[in-house]
């Protein structure tokens, strides 16, 4: 006798492994909701095996402004599934704006000069590389995809929808376990109109503010209508989901700076050479990189530019020299006379123990950005001196 309990379902839910891809990708990456979320879809469809027999588990085009993280979500998305963002195969689209140059990703076919000498980039041992006994998923991104021939684009229309690729030598590649992503600054122009018309590409009046839902949607619209204007129908049908990425804002840009300090922070630590140090950023000296390396027409990529102009390189020389040794405290600060970043050495033979009570007992920075060099712990009692250099 069958039992009746009817319940109401709640399909908006997300599994276990599809939260844990969310979570990992908004620590990532800052301001992209709505191309998390395609990608968490799609993937969690591909875990329930429900995505469609013979095609690529998804097909993205990812649109807008450069600078929004369109490239750095591909390898975040590889960064957080299979653990290296160099999982990624890049095929970069200005490399391919003539017909010949597509035997890169196919190899010659017989009969041609070097067909048993080329490597096609898109092999199937090119595509499995990654694959994992837990995940066997491939990621390919074109970059730019609008920079390609025509004969890339009809090239991938067979990708998009069979999911499979002929090579020169008549192999056949298989995609049927593969995310592709494309990504284009098309309506980027259009989208700079919509945001602040006459101006060039910028925020609102008021950067501090996110964009509103409704100028949010205009913005996605005009991206969308660009790429339609560029490609073909069938290209178009075949991709799943069209994703236009929106500018960042002001509290947006500050979050990636606090992630770039975060990278930099693991780049010190890998490069420092056994030299373990604290550095600390205080709120002034963000400030400053921020103001420095904020440019809405450009995204997040002059905040980095500013970072290695004002913050590496010199404590890259710091290093280098020796006035950064084991156990030091450095603390970056701003001068506004100077107009520059300014470098204390706050604390010297600090044991690794102290470094966090340190960090926490700091009244500039309660919460600062620390580079934390260290392969082991010293046995000498912390000997804090407050010293002035450079």
């Amino acid at each position: 006798m069958v039992r009746l309990n009817q319940q109401l379902l709640d399909p908006t839910r997300s599994g276990r492994e599809a939260e844990q891809l969310e979570t990992s990708l908004r620590s990532k990456i800052i301001g992209q909701d709505q191309a998390i979320r395609q990608i968490v879809s799609v993937y969690q469809t591909f875990l329930a095996g429900m995505n469609s027999p013979g095609r690529p588990v998804g097909n993205f085009l990812f649109l807008g402004p450069t600078g929004t993280g369109k490239t750095r979500m591909v390898e975040a998305t590889a960064e957080s599934l299979v653990g290296d963002a160099r999982a990624v195969i890049k095929i970069d689209c200005a490399e391919f704006q003539h017909s010949h140059e597509i035997a890169k990703l196919i190899g010659s076919p017989p009969g041609y000069l070097g067909h048993r000498e080329t490597h096609p980039a898109l092999g199937q041992d090119a595509l499995n590389r990654y694959h994992t006994e837990n995940l066997k998923l491939s990621f390919v991104l074109f970059d730019e995809i609008e920079k390609a021939s025509d004969a890339l684009w009809n090239l991938l229309l067979g990708v998009l929808d069979k999911g499979t690729l002929t090579l020169g030598d008549n192999r056949q590649v298989d995609f049927s376990r593969c995310i592709i992503f494309m990504t284009s600054n098309l309506g980027a122009s259009e989208m700079a109109s919509i945001l602040k018309p006459g101006l060039g590409f910028a925020p609102p009046p008021d950067s501090s503010e996110p964009v509103p839902a409704s100028l949010a949607e205009k913005v996605s619209r005009a991206g969308m209508e660009a790429a339609r204007r560029k490609f073909s129908p069938e290209f178009i049908n075949r991709i799943d989901k069209i994703v236009a990425f929106q500018p960042l804002d002001e509290s947006e840009l500050r979050r990636v700076l606090d992630l770039e300090l975060g990278v930099l922070r693991r780049r010190f630590a890998d490069s420092s050479q056994g030299t373990p140090f604290v550095l600390s950023v205080t709120g002034r000296a963000k400030g400053y990189l921020l103001q420095e390396g904020t440019d809405v027409r450009y995204g997040a990529r002059p905040l980095k530019r500013a970072i290695e102009r004002s913050l590496v390189h010199p404590m890259s020389s710091l290093i280098a020299t020796g006035q950064v040794r084991l156990g030091d405290w450095i603390r970056v600060d701003f001068d506004p006379e100077l107009r520059h970043l300014t470098f204390y050495k706050d604390a010297e033979d600090v044991a690794l123990a102290e470094m966090a009570a340190l960090a926490s007992a700091s009244t500039e920075q309660p919460a600062p950005a620390m580079a934390v060099v260290a392969p082991a712990q010293s046995s000498r009692a912390a000997k804090v001196r407050s010293i002035r250099s450079i």
